[in-house]
């Protein structure tokens, strides 16, 4: 018997139309499970990954993290208006000094980690010794900023996440993270307070249901299914409906402003001494896209001699 071709409802501004399976990289999807009253988001990143992946050669273990984390910077934006970018940022005193990965306003993403050798394997976030989880929303350059901390007690990325969503939020969520050498896909799941429907609010069970349907997904169908197969092979009898998908990209928002309110914050004692050991000529190389930005004597003069507030630094501190 031939089985049903996968299909799901997607939301569009002009009613509804029946989207056929296809294979897309570096995009999120919005999708609701109308029986249920749960809404999820599910990020699958392909290029994007790997332009962030290429920038350094990390251990397999800190190479699956990045991923994972760079993923999850998409996923936490999918039901947030976010007005600037999406930050999670590990810092610890053991050989993982810093984790960093970023989603803003536009799609666009990028991410970075430090270490030092021996880096342990695996990683596990809750033995870190004074590690440090924070997840920043907001424009810094408009000065709107929120941060939270997350409870590092959990082994895993994904779970540490849950944990951070039903404290903030009370509400439960379920996460899947995986990364690979080509791929690092997010699910998340949030259950929907009296917004599901009456059909929903009779179904005392059915977030148990989404969790255990959830539960059947290994790590390698995660990463080597398209997302609306996907989401049909597990939520086919829930009345899963997408909205419109949002792109996603590789991309930084370095430039040379943001750079010289760097250096002009570092005072004219650290710029000379930078000219110096340099034949006075200063190199900023960005360590999220590798962009090179150069400062002459006189280029450093001009903009010591002019006066105004500091930018955030491109690279995390």
């Amino acid at each position: 018997m031939t089985p049903p071709r996968p299909h799901l409802e997607r939301l569009t501004s002009s009613g509804t139309l029946i989207v056929e399976t296809q294979p897309v990289d570096d995009v999120l999807h919005r999708f609701l499970l109308e029986r249920a009253g749960v809404r999820g988001t599910l990020v699958r990143l392909g290029p994007a990954w790997r332009e962030v992946a290429g920038r350094a050669d990390y251990p397999p273990a800190l190479h699956a993290l990045l991923g994972e984390a760079l993923a999850a910077s998409a996923l936490l934006t999918g039901n947030i208006k976010l007005d600037g970018a999406l930050s999670i940022e590990l810092k610890s005193s053991a050989a993982l000094r810093l984790l960093f990965a970023e989603c803003n306003d536009h799609g666009r993403l990028r991410g970075l980690a430090r270490w030092n050798e021996p880096l342990s394997e695996p990683l596990v976030l809750d033995a870190l010794p004074d590690a440090i989880m924070a997840i920043t929303i907001g424009n810094v350059d408009r000065g709107q900023r929120y941060q939270g901390l997350v409870d590092l007690q959990h082994a895993g990325l994904a779970e540490s996440l849950e944990n951070y969503f039903v404290k903030s939020e009370q509400l439960p969520a379920r996460i899947v993270l995986a990364a690979d050498g080509e791929y690092a896909v997010g699910l998340m799941l949030q259950k929907m307070p009296d917004e599901g429907g009456r059909d929903a609010v009779r179904d005392e069970d059915a977030w148990n249901r989404i969790v255990h349907l959830t539960a059947t997904l290994g790590a390698d169908e995660l990463l080597n299914t398209a997302p609306e197969q996907l989401l049909y092979r597990l939520y086919h009898e829930e009345s899963a409906r997408l909205f419109e998908p949002r792109a996603l990209a590789f991309g930084c928002n370095c430039s040379r402003d943001r750079v010289t309110a760097m250096l002009r914050s570092l005072g004219r004692d650290e710029v000379e001494a930078a000219l110096a050991a340099r034949d006075d000529e200063i190199e900023v190389i960005c360590e999220f896209c590798a962009q090179r930005y150069h400062f002459d004597r006189i280029d450093a003069q001009h903009l010591l001699s002019h006066s105004a507030a500091p930018a955030a630094p491109e690279t995390p501190q």
